[in-house]
C-alpha cells in the first residue's frame, strides 16, 4: 500500500536513536543482535508433540519437516514469528484498528477507518463458520506463535522494534490470522472510492463532464442517477486517500499445456503485484508431513501455503477486481441519527461501541453504525454533525468467508477436481486461479463471491431506503468463468477483461488495460517448445504495448500545434518501445502519460477527492481514443483541444525531466529515475536508518504496463510490482523457481534480510526443492 500517515509514529519514535552516544549505539547494536533468529542447533518448543526440523536453505527459505500436521502448523507459527513477529503484530493491529495503542495519536484516524471497515468483526464471524479441522489448524498455528512470543519475552529476545515502542506483543489468537486475511481482501477488493467520486462528480459537474469520468455511463438506470443527484452525500473534506490500496493490485499468471512445451507437460507462472517493502508481504516456506508436501508463499500471520505447488499440482492467482463493494445512500432520522429510513419506516442501526486506546493519551470514544447494508462509512470521509444523507457499504468480505479452509485443501489436492472443489470456499477476494497438474490438465477459474444486483451495475451508490435495491445472492459457483484444457494450449490473465458481452452476469467495467495480457499471449503463441526458462524470461519482459497504441497519434497531434520538439520526436519514433533502464524514450513517454490526467482534472477537484479518483489514466486513455476518432468530448474541448492538452502536458513532463536529469536528452535514462526500492517503515526517520534498513536503490526497466511489473510513484521509486515470482515445470515438481524481494527475514542482522534485491532486478530465480536432502542451516525444535 501507499505510505500511510500513521507511519509517522515510527519516524518520531526512532528519532531517539539519533541522539544516542557512541557507547549506547554499541549497546543498541548488541541488543538488536540478541533478537536475531536462531537457525541452527536445538531449541525446546513445549507445545510440540514430536521433534521438528527446520532447514533454511541458501536464500533463507525454511523447510519444515514434521511427523504430523499439528506439529507442522505449530512449527510454521514459531518460524514465522522468529522472522516476522513485529510485522505480524502490526498487521493484526492495523486490520483491527488498534495501532494507536502502541503508536499514539498519529494512528487514531487510521484506527477509526479500519474499525469502520469492520475487518476484525468479519474475521470473528468467519471463525464461527469454519469447520473443526480448519479451527484446529488455526489453533495449532497460534500455539506455535505464542511459544515463540513466550520464549522471546523470557529471554529478552523480542525484536528491537518492540523495545523502541515500549510494548510487548499480546498472545496470538486464531482470529488475528483471519483478520489479516480480511485485510488482504481489503487490499485486493475495493471499488467504494470510485463510487463516491462518481457521486460527487454528478453533483459538481455538468452531466457531459461527469459522464466522461465513468468507465461506462449508466444511462439504463435513471432512478439511480436521480437518487445520486437528489441526495448528495458530503465527500470532500477529511479523507486521507493514502488509505486506499493502489489500483490494480493485480498480477500476471499463465499456464501452458504440454502441447506447447519442450517437456510435453504443463508450465505455470505467477507473479502477484503488490507493494514492495522491507520485509516482504510474502513469506516463502516448504511444509512437509506424512499428510502433505507443499511449497510456496503465505502472508506472515497465516498458516498454510496460499500460492505454490505440491508434488502433483501447481497454482497461482491474479486479481479479478470485481465490483464487490456497493455504497448505499442512507437517510438518517433527524430525531435519531442511529435510525435510517427503509421501505417507509425508521429502522434502528446497530451501534457498535469502539473505544480507541491511545498511547500516552486518553481513550477516545468512537461508534460504528451498521445498517442492514453494512457499516456507515461517511464519518471517515467527512466530519459533519448532522448530515442529510450518508453512505453505508456492503462488501463481500464483511460476511463470514472460509478462505483458509480453501487454502488447506489446496495444499493437499492432487488433481483439478479436488482443487476446484476446494475453490468453493475461497470467497473473498475474488481471484483468477490458474492450475496445472502432472496428469497434463491445465485449468482456470475466476473464483469468489460476485454479487447479483437487483438494480444497477455497481457504478454508482444506490438508494438505501428501498428494498428495490441491494443484492440478490451471488453468481452461482458453477456459472463463474472457467476453462479447462482449451484448444489454444494456454490460459493467461493479467487483470484484463476475462469475459465478453455474452457472459450473463456483471463482474466489473474497471478491468486493467490489456497490454500485459497481450504481450504474454504474443509470446505464448510464438512457440510450441516452451521451457521454464522461457517463462522466467517472460516475467522479466519489458515490451511496452501501451506506447504501441498511443505514441504515434499523440506525436502527430502535438506536431499540429507546435514544431518545438522535432529532435525529441525523432528520438521517440526511433525507440524500440521497450522500457529499458538505459533509454531516454520510456522516461519521456511515461512522464507524459502520467501528466495527462493532472493537466486535465487536478485543478477542478478537491485534493482528497482527486486522490480518491481511481483509474485516472483509464479515463484519459479513453478520452484520447475518442479524440483520435474525431470526438474530443467535454473535458478536452473545454481545455482547448487535444493538441493543446497533449502539448501542455508534454511541456510539464519535460520540465520535470530536465529538473531531474538536465536539458540534454542524450543524458536522460529511465533507470536513473525509475529505481527499485523496498522501503522499511522506520527508514524515513533519518539518513542513518535509511542506510541500514533500506537496500540501496537499483535502476530497473519495465513499468506499470509491462509484463515485468514495476510501478512507480511520483519520485520514480519502484514501490509496487512483482512481490513474488514463481515458475513451476510440471515435468519435475520436486522443485520450482522463485524470487521474493527483498528477502525472507524481517531482521536487520539476518543474512536473508535483503539478499534478493539484485535477484529481483535481474530476474535471478532460486530453485526451491521439496524432495531429497535440503542443504542449509538446520534448527531442531524439540518437544521438551
Amino acid at each position: 500500500m501507499k505510505r500511510q500517515k500513521w507511519v509517522k509514529w515510527l519516524l518520531v519514535a526512532v528519532g531517539v536513536l539519533l541522539v544516542l552516544s557512541a557507547g549506547a549505539l554499541v549497546f543498541a547494536n548488541a541488543y538488536i543482535a540478541k533478537s536475531k533468529p536462531v537457525i541452527e542447533g536445538e531449541v525446546a518448543v513445549p507445545v510440540l508433540d514430536e521433534e521438528v526440523t527446520v532447514t533454511r536453505d541458501e536464500v533463507g527459505v525454511p523447510h519444515i519437516q514434521a511427523e504430523n500436521d499439528a506439529d507442522l502448523y505449530r512449527a510454521q507459527g514459531y518460524v514465522q514469528a522468529q522472522d516476522r513477529l513485529f510485522q505480524m503484530d502490526l498487521s493484526r493491529r492495523q486490520a483491527s484498528g488498534r495501532l494507536a495503542e502502541v503508536i499514539g495519536e498519529a494512528a487514531v484516524d487510521t484506527d477509526k477507518y479500519f474499525r469502520t471497515f469492520s475487518l476484525r468483526e468479519a474475521g470473528e464471524a468467519s471463525w464461527q463458520g469454519y469447520g473443526d479441522e480448519a479451527k484446529r489448524v488455526l489453533e495449532w498455528y497460534a500455539q506455535g506463535v505464542n511459544a515463540y512470543i513466550e520464549e522471546a519475552k523470557e529471554g529478552g529476545r523480542l525484536s528491537y522494534e518492540f523495545a523502541l515502542l515500549g510494548y510487548e506483543p499480546e498472545s496470538w489468537t486464531p482470529v488475528d490470522s483471519l483478520a489479516i486475511g480480511k485485510f488482504m481482501a481489503y487490499d485486493l477488493g475495493g471499488n467504494w472510492n470510485s463510487l463516491a467520486v462518481r457521486h460527487w462528480a454528478l453533483n459538481e459537474f455538468p452531466e457531459a463532464k461527469a459522464r466522461e469520468l465513468f468507465i461506462r455511463y449508466p444511462e439504463e438506470a435513471p432512478t439511480i442517477l436521480e437518487a445520486n443527484k437528489q441526495q448528495p452525500v458530503n465527500i470532500a473534506g477529511a479523507f486521507d486517500p493514502a488509505l486506499i490500496p493502489p489500483e490494480f493490485n493485480g498480477s500476471n499468471n499463465w499456464v501452458v499445456s504440454g502441447d506447447k512445451t519442450e517437456s510435453g507437460l504443463p508450465l505455470l507462472a505467477d507473479d502477484p503485484h503488490l507493494g514492495l517493502s522491507t520485509p516482504s508481504i510474502w513469506y516463502q516456506m516448504h511444509l512437509q508431513s506424512p499428510e502433505q508436501n507443499v511449497s510456496g508463499v503465505i502472508f506472515a500471520g497465516i498458516p498454510g501455503i496460499i500460492l505454490g505447488h505440491n508434488e502433483t499440482i501447481a497454482w497461482g492467482v491474479t486479481n479479478v477486481g470485481p465490483d464487490v463493494q456497493d455504497l448505499y445512500i442512507e437517510t438518517p432520522n433527524p430525531d435519531n441519527p442511529t435510525e435510517f429510513r427503509y421501505d417507509g419506516k425508521w429502522e434502528q442501526a446497530e451501534v457498535r461501541k469502539e473505544p480507541i486506546g491511545v498511547k500516552d493519551g486518553e481513550t477516545i470514544d468512537f461508534e460504528v453504525l451498521v445498517t442492514r447494508h453494512g457499516p456507515v462509512v461517511s464519518p471517515v470521509l467527512y466530519d459533519e454533525e448532522a448530515p442529510g444523507a450518508v453512505f453505508s457499504m456492503q462488501w463481500t468480505a464483511l460476511e463470514p468467508t472460509l478462505e483458509l479452509q480453501a487454502v488447506l485443501n489446496f495444499n493437499k489436492a492432487q488433481n483439478w477436481e479436488q482443487f476446484e472443489n476446494a475453490l468453493e470456499d475461497f470467497q473473498a477476494p475474488a481471484q483468477n486461479f490458474v492450475f496445472a497438474s502432472t496428469d497434463g490438465t491445465i485449468a482456470y477459474k475466476a473464483n469468489g463471491r460476485i454479487p447479483i444486483r437487483k438494480q444497477g451495475d455497481g457504478q454508482l451508490p444506490v438508494p438505501g431506503d428501498s428494498s428495490d435495491y441491494g443484492w440478490d445472492g451471488y453468481v452461482p459457483f458453477d456459472e463463474l468463468p472457467r476453462s479447462v484444457n482449451p484448444e489454444s494450449g494456454f490460459i493467461a490473465t493479467a487483470n484484463n477483461q476475462v469475459v465478453d458481452d455474452s457472459y450473463p452476469h456483471h463482474i466489473t467495467d474497471f478491468w486493467a488495460q490489456p497490454y500485459r495480457y497481450e504481450r504474454i499471449a504474443q509470446v505464448l503463441k510464438s512457440s510450441d517448445k516452451l521451457t521454464a526458462q522461457d517463462m522466467m524470461e517472460l516475467q522479466m519482459d519489458q515490451h511496452n504495448l501501451y506506447a504501441a497504441e498511443f505514441l504515434e497519434p499523440m506525436l502527430a497531434e502535438v506536431e499540429n500545434v507546435t514544431d518545438a520538439h522535432a529532435e525529441l520526436f525523432g528520438m521517440l519514433r526511433e525507440w524500440d518501445q521497450v522500457d529499458g533502464a538505459d533509454q531516454a524514450a520510456p522516461f519521456v513517454f511515461h512522464k507524459w502519460m502520467r501528466q495527462l490526467p493532472h493537466t486535465l482534472f487536478e485543478e477542478q477537484f478537491p485534493e482528497d477527492v482527486y486522490g480518491m479518483l481511481s483509474g485516472k489514466n483509464h479515463i484519459t486513455d479513453e478520452l484520447l481514443r475518442r479524440a483520435f476518432r474525431g470526438d474530443e468530448g467535454a473535458w478536452v474541448s473545454e481545455y482547448g483541444g487535444t493538441g493543446k492538452w497533449l502539448a501542455d502536458s508534454l511541456d510539464l513532463a519535460l520540465a520535470d525531466i530536465q529538473e531531474e536529469q538536465g536539458s540534454d536528452p542524450d543524458d536522460w535514462a529511465w533507470g536513473e529515475y525509475h529505481q527499485l526500492t523496498f522501503p522499511h517503515p522506520v527508514a524515513g526517520a533519518s539518513p542513518i536508518l535509511e542506510r541500514f534498513l533500506n537496500p540501496g536503490k537499483v535502476p530497473v526497466g519495465g513499468s506499470n504496463i509491462t509484463v515485468q511489473a514495476a510501478a512507480f510513484n511520483d519520485d520514480g521509486d519502484v514501490d509496487h510490482g512483482a512481490s513474488w515470482r514463481f515458475v513451476a515445470d510440471l515435468s519435475d515438481l520436486s522443485k520450482a523457481y522463485h524470487i521474493v524481494g527483498p528477502g525472507l527475514s524481517g531482521h536487520i542482522k539476518s543474512d536473508f534480510f535483503h539478499n534478493q534485491v539484485d535477484k529481483w532486478a535481474q530476474g535471478d530465480f532460486h530453485e526451491t526443492q521439496i524432495t531429497g536432502d535440503i542443504d542449509g542451516a538446520t534448527l531442531t525444535l524439540s518437544a521438551e
